[in-house]
């Protein structure tokens, strides 16, 4: 059989290319097996991430167990919450692009057989997963795993409930000495933060979309079970390359489609709109906003994990995780269970036996949480190209709502108006130039979504940002707003005090304002003194395109 590796490990011509092997400690009978990049987002500053280097090496061992060649390459990544409220958080989202570019750079250089990749965090799964599809070589993902909840007061607790607490402590409602409770026991230990955030929604889709092996999603980060997936991943990448199961053939129409119906029925982050769309952009799959409401309309949302409710990723795990989701939706008609993936089986074959341990943790279809599903993309005049909303963390007298703009032009400006008790019941505070252009990088506001939750003002303040939102965030906390207010959107025209007008089931959000006063407005309209950017930010701000068709860059 004829490996991709050839290219640097046969023939006469290739001898300087296999000296360098020899140096790095290689044998010849290791460099006649396919060579699998074990792709490792190791670090020791992200707490989903400090274990990678012992998973990498359970992926090793089930490469070389399965008779490959395994070789260990470095990926970076960010932490979102440690970047949070600050302008490191203007990183996080372009580290998607680096670190697809980095693999793929890894990948063809390398002319490596197959891929086992071992991300955990928010942005490095998509990355990862862009890079591969890119490549197009045999490739799986094996993530980190999910973090146990925390134990604070006795309740499970969370990072979703550590924000909160800093806004209860800025509202008077608790004092130093319980917010110092949260701060050192909400998380525990390694994996990825514990609530159905970023992060964990991208390691159940990719387990939902057949990129992975079952558990991918929900195993937690310190279980045995997650170093014999890792061992067990290292084994399947050998499969694919004799099967030669590439990234295409699993990344089509309808697993994203399987994608997105298991997203509504988990209640994911509103960063899956972001990722998938890049991920199908990068396959060539026409994935728009309008395809997410019509499979919105008619898949019931099924779990209310943190920030939505009290169940955590270790309670989904133990009801039988993605599986018991995804049996359900296979059940009701909702998902194309005739699919490759990952496993080398179909994605009915991979759900034969699954079941629901636990209705309280996923809801049977006879009585779910809402009858339409997680997400919900909004249209009208103040986002003609849409905007996302986490429907299933919104509490339902929040669903429609019309109240008063509290405009501010960066997150900073709202966070001190947020802790100073400026801002009111009914009020709909407005954030903008913090799109992926006029950040740069389409920050995270987990900062002010928390601070509203924490002072008891989620059920009564609506918030509306051309930036996004963390999987952590609750409330009507309205992200993506597209065209952003950097290229030109309705939102860099709203004033203080003009009605907004919100109404989630009929996917409907609208600044109203007549439009001879826009009018008027734009004719006289400045703006803001543009950002002194420095680094790759600027490169990043002139190529980056908007969220509606998922912040990626332009080609």
């Amino acid at each position: 059989m004829n490996y991709n590796s050839d290219q640097v490990t046969k023939g006469p011509h290739r001898a300087p290319n296999r000296s360098l092997f020899y140096a790095l400690g290689y044998t010849k009978e290791e460099l006649d097996r396919p060579l699998i990049g074990v792709v490792s987002a190791y670090s020791e500053i992200v707490p989903g991430h400090q274990h990678l280097d012992k998973l990498a090496r359970s992926v090793c061992d089930g490469v070389r167990m399965a008779g490959g060649t395994p070789i260990l390459v470095p990926a970076i990544g960010v932490c979102d919450g440690i970047a949070m409220g600050h302008p490191g958080m203007k990183y996080s989202l372009p580290s998607r692009e680096l670190i697809a570019d980095s693999v793929e750079t890894m990948a063809m250089a390398h002319c490596f057989d197959g891929m086992v990749l071992v991300p955990n965090c928010d942005k490095i799964v998509p990355g990862m997963v862009m890079a591969a599809i890119r490549v197009n070589i045999p490739s799986l993902v094996c993530s980190g795993g999910p973090m146990l909840a925390g134990r604070v007061h006795g309740n499970s607790a969370t990072l979703s409930k550590m924000f909160e607490a800093v806004g209860s402590y800025k509202a008077g409602l608790i004092g130093e000495d319980e917010l110092q409770e949260f701060e050192e026991n909400c998380c525990p230990g390694c994996g990825s933060c514990a609530g159905m955030y970023t992060a964990n929604s991208m390691n159940c889709l990719c387990e939902a979309i057949g990129f992975s092996l079952p558990g991918n999603g929900t195993i937690p980060a310190v279980y045995a079970a997650r170093t014999q997936l890792a061992k067990k991943s290292g084994m399947q990448i050998m499969a694919l390359v004799k099967q030669d199961i590439r990234p295409k053939d699993i990344f089509t129409r309808k697993a994203f489609e399987n994608a997105l119906s298991t997203d509504m029925a988990l209640g994911c982050s509103t960063n899956t709109v972001l990722h998938l769309l890049a991920l199908a952009n990068e396959a060539g799959v026409d994935i728009s906003l309008n395809t997410i409401n019509e499979i919105s309309e008619r898949v019931p949302n099924l779990c209310h994990l943190a920030p939505a409710g009290p169940t955590h990723m270790q309670d989904l795990y133990l009801a039988g995780g993605v599986r018991a989701v995804m049996a359900q939706l296979a059940e009701a008609g909702f998902l194309h269970e005739d699919l490759v993936t990952a496993t080398g089986k179909t994605v009915g074959e991979n759900l034969a036996g699954a079941v629901n341990k636990n209705p309280e943790a996923i809801r049977p279809m006879d009585n779910p949480y809402s009858k339409t599903g997680g997400l919900a993309v909004l249209f009208g005049n103040l986002a003609e190209n849409g905007c996302v909303v986490k429907r299933s963390a919104v509490a339902p007298e929040m669903l429609t709502h019309t109240g008063p703009a509290r405009v501010f032009d960066s997150e900073e400006a709202a966070i001190e108006a947020i802790y100073n008790g400026k801002i009111v019941d009914g009020d709909v505070v407005v954030i903008r130039y913090e799109g992926p252009k006029g950040g740069p990088g389409m920050r995270e506001m987990l900062n002010p979504t928390s601070a509203l939750a924490g002072m008891k003002l989620d059920k009564t303040v609506a918030l509306v940002t051309d930036g996004r939102f963390s999987g952590a965030s609750r409330g009507a906390s309205i992200g993506h707003v597209s065209p952003e207010a950097a290229s030109g959107g309705l939102i860099r025209l709203v004033e203080e005090g003009d009605p907004i007008t919100i109404d989630i089931p009929r996917y409907s959000i609208r600044l109203d304002v007549a439009e001879e006063e826009l009018a008027r407005r734009a004719a006289s309209f400045e703006g803001p003194a543009a950002k002194p950017l420095t680094g790759w930010l600027s490169r990043y701000a002139r190529l980056v395109t908007s969220a509606n068709t998922g912040a990626t860059l332009e080609k």
